[in-house]
């Protein structure tokens, strides 16, 4: 495709997403929006599909909570890729209890290069899967901002279709003809952000433990660790400027495909293809700058530096891997700061790619 093509989808794009069904009940404080959508990442290629976003207060009296949101999202994409989500975020009154929660069914054509830092380019092979998925995250309120929680999570991997002889059998792959895992954790949360899709200020500090077991209807026996800070500050004229480090540590000897590390994507080192680099651990480090520009658009700019390996070790003393880019905001939802997003991220090496995307990336 022509650079000026691309470019003119792009256009036409963020015009069509414009084309916005809103209903809006200002007594009770709920909203609904339903869009056409069209979006692109390295993964997918271009995409069409629909959204709609709920967004409400449990209790309409209530001036403490933030405000409740359910996203339902189907995409289909000219790689013949298919996805269907439902992800919410629900603030019971006062913030005494938060409930997190995703469903998705995907028919994806994927990408594999083995496993590690080190894998090339030129191993690239593809691969096919469909998969089932289900979470949720029930978090009490401490005080002060200080939550725990349990997690229950759920995975059906099925259908891997990939070359037999090629990595997938040549490095043993955990998982390589399907997989079932059972997860259930404990989470330490402090959460002072004050918006739920595009915070301003505030922090996010997440601590997840999950153990997966046989015994509990799982394939396989492991324990995942995630650690997810996220810092947001806020100067004159509405310019933010954000933080996030991630770490993801996978404990056991198998740990399947799609449960490691994954770098890359649309929502941390752009500009890689999500799982360019896979492990048992990851560890990333990001920055966004965001600015306003003129009434609903507004521009950013950011930078990441991360990596994978099986330890820490492999992680700080192979090559760091970077990505860095901008990109354009479009508010869909000024009031609740539903942003539609286009980023282009630049990695090392060929590593680059265009995202097309609603909500900010962290």
């Amino acid at each position: 495709m022509s650079f000026s093509k691309k470019y003119f989808l792009i256009i036409i794009s963020l015009l069509f997403s414009c084309f916005v069904f809103a209903q809006t009940d200002s007594a009770n404080k709920k909203a609904t929006l339903i869009l056409p959508l069209i979006t692109k990442s390295i993964e997918t290629d271009w995409s069409l599909g629909l959204a709609t976003v709920f967004t409400f207060k449990i209790s309409s009296k209530d001036t403490i909570a933030r405000t409740s949101n359910v996203e339902l999202i189907g995409l289909y994409s000219l790689k013949e890729q298919f996805v269907a989500v439902i992800n919410g975020n629900q603030y019971f009154k006062n913030e005494k209890f938060i409930l997190n929660e995703q469903i998705s069914y995907s028919s994806f054509p994927d990408k594999f290069w083995g496993i590690g830092n080190n894998t090339k380019a030129s191993a690239e092979e593809p691969y096919t899967f469909q998969q089932y998925f289900i979470f949720a995250h029930l978090m009490k309120n401490l005080g002060n901002h200080f939550f725990v929680g349990g997690i229950i999570e759920h995975q059906n991997v099925l259908k891997v279709n990939y070359i037999p002889g090629g990595l997938f059998d040549q490095e043993n792959i955990i998982g390589r003809n399907g997989y079932r895992t059972v997860g259930l954790g404990i989470s330490f949360t402090n959460d002072t952000r004050n918006h739920a899709f595009t915070p301003s200020k505030g922090r996010f500090a997440q601590l997840f433990l999950t153990s997966n077991r046989q015994s509990w209807g799982s394939s396989f026996n492991f324990f995942s660790l995630v650690a997810d800070y996220r810092q947001y500050i806020s100067f004159a004229n509405k310019n933010v400027l954000a933080f996030q480090v991630y770490s993801l540590n996978g404990f056991g000897d198998e740990i399947p495909l799609r449960n490691l590390g994954s770098l890359g994507g649309a929502n941390s080192m752009r500009g890689y293809y999500s799982g360019r680099y896979r492990d048992k651990k990851l560890f990333v480090l990001q920055t966004e700058y965001r600015l306003p520009i003129y009434k609903r658009i507004g521009a950013v700019g950011f930078a990441s530096l991360g990596n994978v390996g099986n330890n820490f070790s492999e992680i700080t003393n192979s090559e760091i891997k970077y990505s860095y880019g901008g990109g354009i905001r479009f508010a869909l939802n000024k009031k609740e700061n539903l942003n539609l997003r286009i980023d282009y991220g630049i990695g090392k090496g060929m590593n680059n790619g265009l995202y097309f995307q609603i909500g900010e990336a962290f």
